[in-house]
């Protein structure tokens, strides 16, 4: 994601310039991972908005709980509360004016004491605002993108919380990422600390097999992805039926369909894992109805009739 020169950035209850958005290099979260994030996606809205914008961010009020379920996760005690942190997100939004674009705000501990213990560290928050396109780029959408099952494997439920959106769990996300580049992959796909299916670097999947859709469980060290539960929602609209369930590593090659959701990855195909192909070798046609009804939702070209649209 390509970063703005010019933008507003939200810190701390302020709207300043880009380059005054800075923190210490004593801040606890650079040193010990005390942060949690969250990605919101802003569409351009047929429908347009109060101010004009025509920018439609998509399940607003899911993104922020979850943002505060992970400082509650997380031990970081947030001065602002829900109603404070989803107007920091439309303020910076307004600020910009990005039509479409991708939100992050971060929550993290900020420049007190340097040592494991956070305590005497202040919790700070910013919201920044870049625009953004197709994450895997247009082509993408219908071809789809080749993956691998990683070497890396995601965190035991003892270790780290993966239901919280934290950074810490990201140092995983990043060296599945890279491995799976270096090998000549988009993107790598986690097993579980038992060895079943997970998720990708920073994506649920999704399986389609014997006419069913497959997911993982909660239970399979992943993170409840917002898009992941739009996806559940419309596949139940058109009669499938859905599991969220362990999955076994082998299904994906005996697989009709796979995809993966996040807020910048969509709905996005997958054409082969681990160099076989899936299917043709190309998004598969449910893949392309969920895909198609979901972005013709968010893009404001049918009616929002779940409210998942909030028009800024």
């Amino acid at each position: 994601m390509k970063l703005p020169t010019q933008a507003k950035v939200w810190h701390n209850g302020q709207l300043v310039e880009w380059r005054d958005a800075q923190v210490h290099v004593a801040t606890h979260a650079l040193h010990y991972a005390t942060s949690v994030f969250e990605g919101l996606r802003g569409y351009a809205n047929g429908h347009g908005g109060a101010a004009g914008q025509g920018t439609a961010i998509v399940q607003l009020d899911a993104h922020v709980k979850r943002l505060l379920d992970s400082c509650r996760i997380s031990e970081l005690p947030l001065r602002w509360d829900f109603a404070q942190a989803r107007e920091a997100v439309l303020a910076t939004v307004r600020a910009n004016g990005f039509k479409s674009c991708y939100i992050r705000p971060l929550v993290f501990r900020g420049c007190g004491a340097l040592g494991v213990d956070p305590s005497n560290s202040p919790v700070d928050m910013s919201v920044i605002v870049i625009e953004h396109g197709a994450h895997f780029g247009p082509e993408a959408y219908a071809r789809g993108i080749a993956m691998c099952v990683s070497s890396w494997r995601r965190m035991a439920p003892d270790t780290l919380p993966t239901m919280a959106k934290a950074a810490a769990n990201y140092l995983n996300s990043m060296h599945i990422l890279l491995e799976a580049r270096g090998n000549g992959f988009d993107d790598g796909i986690a097993l579980d600390h038992e060895g079943y299916l997970s998720e990708g670097s920073g994506a649920n999947l999704f399986v389609v097999a014997r006419g069913k859709l497959f997911t993982p469980s909660l239970g399979s060290s992943i993170l409840e992805g917002v898009t992941r539960g739009c996806v559940l929602t419309l596949a139940r609209e058109l009669g499938l039926e859905v599991l969220e369930t362990r999955i076994p590593r082998e299904m994906l090659y005996v697989a009709d369909e796979v995809f993966v959701t996040g807020t910048a990855a969509e709905i996005t195909p997958v054409r082969s894992i681990d160099r076989k192909p899936i299917g043709a070798g190309a998004r598969g046609p449910l893949t392309e109805r969920l895909q198609q009804a979901y972005l013709a939702i968010v893009r404001g070209e049918v009616a929002d009739r779940h409210g998942w649209l909030t028009l800024v």
